[in-house]
């Protein structure tokens, strides 16, 4: 799989330089996906702003994401996804589950937030 990946403090941003999540790219996703939880990084922004198609296998890669994600207390979200992908997680119900925002930016935005309200949830 062909990504760019930028780890931050407490975030890391994959960007997917693919069209395609399908069966081909979804594997390498969910294994660097697991490499980065292990590895400490438990907020995952993925940027799907050039993913223009993405089957079963890539949506297993995402909901992987985000179990790992909440399991470990982080935040998962997608960033950027274009609308066949969107209309794709809308159809299989997953938009209830899975985060979508319209920029990284905002993907990074929510991640803060949600650790704000996690430490102050900590300090009760």
């Amino acid at each position: 799989m062909n990504a760019n990946i930028e780890k931050k403090e407490n975030h890391v941003i994959i960007e997917i330089n693919e069209d395609k999540l399908n069966s081909l790219a979804a594997p390498d996703l969910k294994t660097e996906l697991v490499k980065f939880n292990n590895d400490g990084f438990h907020n995952i922004v993925i940027d799907m702003s050039k993913v223009t198609f993405a089957d079963s296998s890539g949506l297993s890669a995402l909901l992987i994401a985000n179990r790992l994600c909440k399991n470990s207390s982080g935040t998962f979200v997608i960033a950027a996804p274009q609308d066949a992908v969107k209309k794709l997680i809308q159809i299989s119900q997953l938009d209830s589950i899975l985060k979508l925002v319209p920029t990284v930016s905002e993907a990074v935005d929510l991640i803060m937030m949600e650790e704000v309200e996690r430490d102050l949830q900590n300090d009760l």
